[in-house]
């Protein structure tokens, strides 16, 4: 299906994800990402497929994978892969240390596993994602629903506190793994991002963190007129 991009910022997700396809070789086994400019990578990437690219992929969401069946790309099963090629992802938040905030769509978990076990991940944004430091894009964590309010309050005692991400009928997100999230205000916080990531990570019922450190080889940035920055 063509691409209409219908804003400078569709425009430059696009030309993200036009250049992340140059990445990808015959043969190789992919990492998808989820939400909007991973969506993009998606339906290019199908198009190639179907012009007889043989790749294999495997999808961090539900979402994501009907995308890609929708497109007849290969899927790899989660239960036997071990080794990904290439992950291609997006981010909400990229700093000038290429570390990310992600989880804004809610795969945080899936997301960052398909990355852990890929040789190399590319992310692709738009510039409206670059930041310098982490203030704007709330911080996702992935709990368990059992005691959520106690690992909330376990959350709070570090000094970070959040909302629990509700759907429009205010009743909790249930992520892929039916674990809630609790979107962490970062507003007039400065901190050691590692410091914080492993702190979250030692309270059990704290599944994963939307905190992406060490994981981006490629950052490819899309400009609102089309053209792209690699970094």
């Amino acid at each position: 299906m063509p691409l209409s991009p219908i804003n400078p910022q569709e425009l430059a997700k696009q030309a993200a994800a036009k250049a992340a396809i140059n990445y990808i070789k015959p043969g190789m086994k992919i990492g998808l990402g989820t939400g909007s400019t991973a969506t993009f990578f998606i339906q290019l990437l199908g198009e190639k497929v179907a012009h007889g690219l043989d790749i294999a992929v495997l999808p961090s969401s539900k979402k994501s994978e009907e995308l890609a069946r929708s497109y007849s790309i290969p899927l790899l099963d989660p239960l036997t892969t071990i080794q990904l090629d290439l992950t291609v992802d997006g981010a909400d938040e990229v700093d000038t240390q290429r570390r990310m905030i992600k989880g804004g769509g809610g795969a945080l978990l899936r997301e960052k596993i398909v990355a852990n076990i890929s040789k190399e991940m590319v992310v692709i944004v738009d510039e409206s994602k670059l930041v310098t430091s982490f203030n704007k894009f709330p911080l996702p964590v992935e709990i368990t629903s059992f005691a959520k309010d106690g690992i909330i309050h376990c959350i709070n005692l570090n000094g970070l506190k959040g909302t629990l991400r509700l759907k429009a009928d205010k009743t909790p997100y249930l992520t892929d793994n039916n674990n809630f999230i609790y979107d962490i205000d970062l507003k007039n916080i400065e901190a050691d991002w590692n410091e914080v990531n492993l702190n979250l990570l030692q309270i059990p019922g704290v599944v994963e963190t939307g905190l992406f450190i060490d994981y981006a080889n490629k950052i490819i940035i899309g400009k609102n007129d089309g053209s792209i920055e690699i970094r």
